[in-house]
């Protein structure tokens, strides 16, 4: 098990997207705001990969649910 939480850097890489700072800011302005009756795994602007993986990270509360909880709160 890996000893650090991972970054929000290090989930936009994880989902194939650009991960530096500006392009994850472009991201979130983009994208907000997410409404907020719509769960970040259903949001219209994931593919189908990236959804699962979010939602497959909460259901596990895997190492990743802590961040993706941070860019849900961005997202809103």
């Amino acid at each position: 098990m890996n000893a650090t939480t991972p970054s929000l850097s290090d989930l936009f890489g994880q989902l194939g997207l650009a991960s530096d700072s500006a392009a994850i800011d472009r991201f979130i302005e983009r994208h907000r705001p997410l409404d907020s009756s719509t769960h970040i795994q259903d949001a219209p602007f994931w593919s189908e990969a990236q959804a699962s993986f979010i939602q497959g990270s909460l259901v596990e509360d895997a190492e990743w649910a802590e961040v993706i909880d941070q860019l849900n709160m961005r997202l809103r």
